[in-house]
């Protein structure tokens, strides 16, 4: 099965705070980001399991039509000022992300 990776241009994460991780992801294409947009997948429900965390743990999910992008914006599982923060920007979390596994289109 595609995986986010396969369609998404660019896809990145970044600490939008201590607290907060924050993910964009960018398609060069309509049909890309339609394709994942509508395939349900980009979801709290969906997504929390991945990094550990509950649903209302997803602070918020933004799709961009006329940017052809999503935003998500989670809480971290440990602040970035903590010690023990082994990924102090937040830089590589977006990596489980990019393997969600996107349905192929329904023709």
């Amino acid at each position: 099965m595609p995986r986010l990776r396969d369609f998404a241009k660019t896809l990145r994460s970044k600490n939008c705070d201590p607290f907060n991780t924050t993910f964009d992801v960018f398609f060069d294409s309509e049909e890309a980001y339609r394709q994942v947009k509508d395939s349900g997948r980009i979801t709290a429900e969906v997504l929390a399991p991945l990094y550990g965390l509950t649903n209302d743990q997803v602070l918020g999910i933004y799709f961009l039509d006329n940017a052809l992008a999503f935003k998500v914006t989670m809480v971290k599982d440990i602040a970035s000022s903590d010690p023990a923060c082994k990924d102090v920007f937040g830089a590589h979390q977006h990596l489980m992300l990019a393997d969600l596994e996107i349905p192929e289109e329904k023709r």
